[in-house]
């Protein structure tokens, strides 16, 4: 699933442009290539049946100790076909006011085990009863008699249709379970759900699908785990003038049923496949295509979008991407088509539905007119995220979601491989560092971090599943394998995506390209370390004696309940270094500390370790060295890589909240930034000192703090108005100027210029726009935000509305996330956050989700993906006794309630905020007087 959370930020208004061993494990998927390519050949047809009437289910018992109160499926059944013939209906039931959907569904398993219980998954589904019972059953082989169904009911609580048989199952024995229900097609973002739109005045009605991780279960009953693959035939029943689309190729044709004429489309058997895969949908979306090798390529939108030619940049980048991911992988792409579909409504970034990828509509549809270099970036990146899934992931998928992390964070570092192939000028590679690699640092050097890979048994429930989506499975995935890709090479790390065999093979087959790289220990031993421990460390040089050091880097130092780790947390750590200017020879750090003569520096000469950061870890360097380093940045910074020129401003700082090194020392790693060109410099100064931000903005540091950095970007500033012509080129300059000086006000807002500014200045126009005004500019925004039929500039609009210093205006857009026809239910928890982002509207969001928590929760459910995000953007300015006693209890009172997957950021939030009160109270007067001394200095 791609992440929700690409949005790249721009430098001001400069808007620069942009377990077990990893590899074994990777080498030991890619051996089920070919067994799976085999099996999905063998595919037999299961028929769909006919139902009777629909009854509310009995309910459920009360839990028990029995085999049905476990959250895992037995091994007993083993499921090889499903026949699911589904009925969205798009209007309202005048009678009860829901849209529902109607379903018969077969599946075809093996028993395996003998036993006299069936257990398969199904939540929020009526049955329609039997012979008195909630599903049939009957044997394949017709000299088998299947056993009768004793008893059957619902077991809410671990998602369960239970059917007691009288007799058992025999071992060996294929078995057809049938099945006729009903449910509800809600707006609930889970399951097969409803979307909605205003097209030309006319609500219009999307049935689509939203399955990974558990919400298979909610569109028909199934044995909803990974690693219960089978092959599906999907039949779809649809108004007149919609069009259908599942995983599969499509027939259609017209039926008519309950006296309606309606279309009956039926799509080909799918390959052998996971459950959290499928995808069906039924909209009256237009589409845009294209052929590549055979493979069909398919951009669906709504008919606005598609006639406004939002998605071919979308369809001109896939084939690209899609035949550099068959070159990686050494393997073709395995399906006949490949669609994509823009959704209204849509709670992740993107999903990797195996043949029919879902995005939300910010992911997918480009307008050059509104979408900024950024919306640009977000859109490539993510679309190669998801197609790098169609192998690895779908093709071959891990067991159980224990290892989440090696799907997605393989998918997460390949991503920008992919875009890197579409869009070779960007140099968008090494974007990974600020995106992905900077951003898990902060939440990995939490004492409430976990590892990457997490015990089968300590993953049960579908809410502890969601809290797995995180941004250490996602970006801390990413950012080892990097490093492994780096220190094996590229080269032989995708040999490991294609060889059949183990590791031990992998060497064997290439001796001398692995035996030349001269690893300190096997591979597996390697990355243990950094799969099976939480955290990373801090590797300290010193340059007088040459010692290199690690130790496990904390936030704070004092942090308490820091679990075990079975390699004490000291990691195999791979340490590419140069001096002054000249790379080394790698080193590996294979113990608590060594010694390295070469690593003694003299004179004025300087040592710089992780280059690139290819390393998961961060630097600490001598006193002298870090004088020297700084002394290179103010004199010839170039010398140093642009990645490593970010990376010392990011590890200064985090090394200071850690108290490792003086806060000062940080401050000072910005200096140099009058001479900075480069953008991700300037960014990993802007993100760290946005936490200066957080904790000054309603103190007396804000105002010195503004000076500087108004210091400080203004050469910046002017070298791009001196480039543009004066903001003549590039820019449009006639719209841009304007602003800069004015910061609009209800007339400047309602120029026709509002529609001519440049994409990549939008966000920020807005923001200061409304800021600067009052209730007749945020109406205004309002209105064009629900006007808006781009959803890059929706997107803008809804961010800029948070920017109000109006806190009625705040309350109000608080109260509008509660109403899906104001705010969509997928941007509730976002535009929570932007309001959180104002320092005006933190308090306010947050009194407003402790106030609203059990709606907030309830209506979303335990398991979706924003609640982490949520948590976290609304505590992120905490940094009082007070707010820590606030968060306390509000953790306290919503106990019963729960936090679902946003259970790990409360305690994240609540470690945070103590360090956070323990460093302003040790640095608020330093940081004043140096903010001070530096405004004053020329």
């Amino acid at each position: 699933m791609g992440k929700g959370f690409y949005i790249s930020k721009t430098v001001g208004i400069v808007a620069v442009i942009l377990g077990a061993g990893a590899l074994a494990a990777i080498i030991a998927l890619s051996v089920v290539y070919s067994q799976e390519k085999a099996k999905n050949n063998n595919n037999n047809n299961v028929l769909p049946t006919d139902g009777g009437t629909t009854l509310t289910p009995p309910v459920t018992p009360a839990p028990s100790s029995e085999l049905w109160d476990k959250y895992r499926l037995p091994k007993s059944l083993v499921p090889h076909y499903y026949n699911v013939t589904l009925w969205p209906r798009l209007t309202a039931d005048p009678a009860t006011g829901l849209y529902i959907f109607t379903g018969q569904s077969t599946v075809e398993f093996e028993c395996a085990e003998e036993t006299d219980v069936i257990l398969i998954h199904s939540n929020k589904l009526n049955y329609t009863r039997q012979n008195s019972h909630l599903a049939t059953l009957t044997s394949v082989n017709p000299v088998v008699t299947a056993p009768s169904v004793k008893s059957s009911w619902l077991q809410n609580v671990t998602q369960y249709l239970v059917l007691q048989l009288d007799g058992k199952l025999a071992k060996g024995e294929m078995y057809i379970l049938h099945t006729d229900f009903t449910g509800e097609l809600a707006d609930d973002l889970g399951g097969f759900y409803r979307s909605e739109y205003i097209e030309d005045g006319v609500k219009k009605v999307v049935a689509t699908t939203q399955m990974q991780p558990t919400d298979a279960r909610k569109a028909f009953p199934c044995f909803d785990e990974p690693a219960m693959k089978a092959v599906f035939y999907i039949t779809l029943i649809h108004d007149s003038g919609t069009v259908a689309l599942s995983n599969s190729e499509e027939k259609g044709y017209s039926v008519t049923l309950d006296g309606l004429s309606v279309q009956k489309t039926v799509f080909h058997p799918t390959k052998k496949m996971s459950t959290y895969l499928l995808a069906f949908i039924v909209s009256d979306f237009s589409f845009i295509s294209n052929t590549i090798d055979g493979v069909l390529i398919r951009i669906f939108a709504r008919k606005p979008a598609i006639a406004a030619k939002q998605g071919e940049y979308a369809l001109n980048i896939t084939g690209p991407i899609l035949k550099f991911f068959e070159k990686y992988y050494n393997s073709s792409y395995p399906l006949p088509k490949s669609d994509q579909i823009a959704l209204p409504d849509f709670n992740a970034g993107a999903m990797e539905n195996w043949g029919l990828i879902t995005y939300r509509e910010t992911a997918l549809l480009y307008d050059e007119a509104f979408s900024s270099n950024s919306n640009k970036e977000r859109i490539a990146t993510i679309i190669s995220h998801e197609l790098a899934h169609m192998w690895f992931g779908n093709l071959v998928t891990l067991r159980w979601w224990n290892d989440l992390w090696l799907n997605e964070g393989f998918a997460s570092y390949v991503e920008y491989l992919g875009a890197h192939e579409a869009e070779p000028d960007w140099n968008v590679k090494d974007l990974i560092v600020l995106s992905d690699i900077h951003r898990v640092f902060a939440v990995d050097a939490l004492a409430s971090s976990h590892p990457l890979s997490s015990k089968e048994e300590d993953i049960q429930k579908p809410a502890q599943i969601s809290e797995l989506f995180d941004a250490i499975s996602y970006s801390k995935g990413a950012s080892v394998l990097r490093m492994l890709s780096d220190f094996l090479t590229e080269d032989v790390f995708t040999m490991g995506l294609t060889v059949r065999g183990s590791f031990k093979h992998l060497c064997e087959k290439h001796p001398i390209a692995v035996s030349d790289m001269q690893l300190p220990d096997t591979v597996h031993n390697i990355m243990n370390t950094w799969v099976l421990q939480m955290g990373f460390p801090v590797v300290t040089i010193n340059t007088n004696t040459g010692s290199i050091a690690q130790q496990h880097f904390l936030l704070d130092p004092d942090s308490e309940g820091i679990p075990p780790s079975p390699f004490k947390y000291t990691w195999i750590v791979p340490i590419k270094w140069m001096k002054t200017g000249v790379e080394q020879t790698p080193q590996w750090l294979e113990k608590e500390s060594t010694t390295n003569d070469a690593m003694k520096i003299s004179g004025s000469d300087w040592l710089l370790a992780n280059l690139n950061v290819v390393g998961y870890y961060r630097v600490n360097y001598d006193q002298g060295n870090w004088d020297r380093l700084l002394n290179c940045l103010s004199t010839s910074h170039q010398l140093i890589p642009v990645l490593n020129r970010a990376q010392l401003v990011d590890d200064a700082f985090n090394l200071a909240r850690a108290k490792i090194i003086p806060t000062v020392l940080a401050l000072n790693t910005t200096k140099y930034l009058n001479n900075e060109r480069d953008y991700i410099p300037w960014q990993s100064s802007m993100n760290n000192l946005e936490f200066f931000y957080l904790m000054f903005d309603r103190s007396e540091v804000y105002g010195p703090m503004q000076d500087y950095l108004r210091k400080q970007v203004t050469p910046l500033f002017e070298y791009y108005k001196n480039m543009t012509g004066n903001w003549k080129r590039d820019t449009k300059a006639s719209a841009v100027q304007p602003y800069v000086h004015h910061l609009w006000n209800i007339k400047l807002l309602k120029m026709s210029s509002f529609f001519s500014i440049h994409p990549n200045l939008r966000a920020i126009m807005y923001c200061n726009a409304i800021a600067a005004g009052g209730a007749e500019e945020w109406e205004f925004a309002w209105l064009q935000f629900k006007n808006a039929s781009i959803a890059t500039e929706a997107e803008k609009l809804r961010s800029a509305m948070a920017c109000t210093k109006q806190p009625w205006l705040l309350n109000r857009y608080l109260e509008y996330t509660l109403d899906p026809n104001m705010i969509r239910k997928q941007d509730a928890t976002s535009t929570i956050v932007y309001i959180a982002n104002n320092v005006i509207g933190q308090s306010l969001a947050w009194d407003f989700v402790r106030a609203q928590w059990s709606y907030i929760f309830h209506q979303y459910g335990g398991g979706s993906f924003s609640f982490s995000n949520l948590i976290n953007g609304v505590t992120k300015r905490f940094s009082t006794e007070f707010e820590l006693q606030q968060l306390k209890q509000f953790k306290a009172d919503n106990a019963q309630v729960g936090f679902g997957s946003g259970t790990l950021a409360v305690d994240q939030s609540i470690e945070r905020t103590i360090a956070n009160i323990k460093w302003v109270a040790e640095n608020k007067e330093n940081v004043l007087d140096w903010f001070k001394a530096e405004t004053k200095s020329k």
